[in-house]
């Protein structure tokens, strides 16, 4: 039998709580890699009636939550960071071409940030991403995708800051 959703979230919390800064969140990326190696795990957690954000494990006491995403169709995302907190990416389906940025001009609440566009890369299925306080990023998909994605905190409860793309 693969992992279950339930003993990854619970592997998160263990390696979280032990190493909470940049060198856990490296350890919790490795094993979401792994998990979606499991092909068992992927068909239970990514599954057709997933929806474009559904979290899947909130953590009571680090606050970090797991999400799982279904993206029907082309879908591109302006650049952005996730505020004070960090994000993983793992492709569970499909492809995500990544776009990393370079903050050129800070954002504020008034007026959007300014960032120039440092390099691409591509997310195949059993990739997995991490992305630290301030790491600038936009995903684009050009057809269907599926993803596991970890917060470092839910962010729909986050106000975020815009960018955009400058030469």
């Amino acid at each position: 039998m693969g992992v279950t959703i339930e003993q990854f979230a619970s592997d998160c919390s263990r390696i979280l709580n032990a190493e909470p800064g940049p060198a856990g969140r490296q350890k919790v990326c490795a094993l979401l890699r792994e998990a979606l190696s499991d092909e068992q795990f992927v068909a239970a957690t990514l599954t057709d009636d997933v929806p474009e954000r559904k979290v899947l494990y909130e953590d009571p006491k680090l606050g970090f939550c797991i999400l799982a995403h279904h993206y029907r169709g082309a879908k591109e995302s302006a650049p952005h960071d996730h505020g004070p907190y960090w994000a993983i990416y793992g492709q569970g389906r499909g492809e995500t071409d990544m776009t990393d940025w370079e903050l050129v001009e800070a954002a504020s609440e008034q007026k959007a940030g300014k960032v120039r566009k440092k390099k691409t890369y591509r997310l195949e299925p059993g990739m997995a991403y991490l992305y630290n306080e301030g790491d600038l990023h936009s995903p684009s998909r050009a057809g269907s995708t599926r993803l596991i994605r970890i917060e470092g905190r839910n962010m729909e409860k986050v106000k975020r800051l815009q960018f955009e793309p400058v030469q």
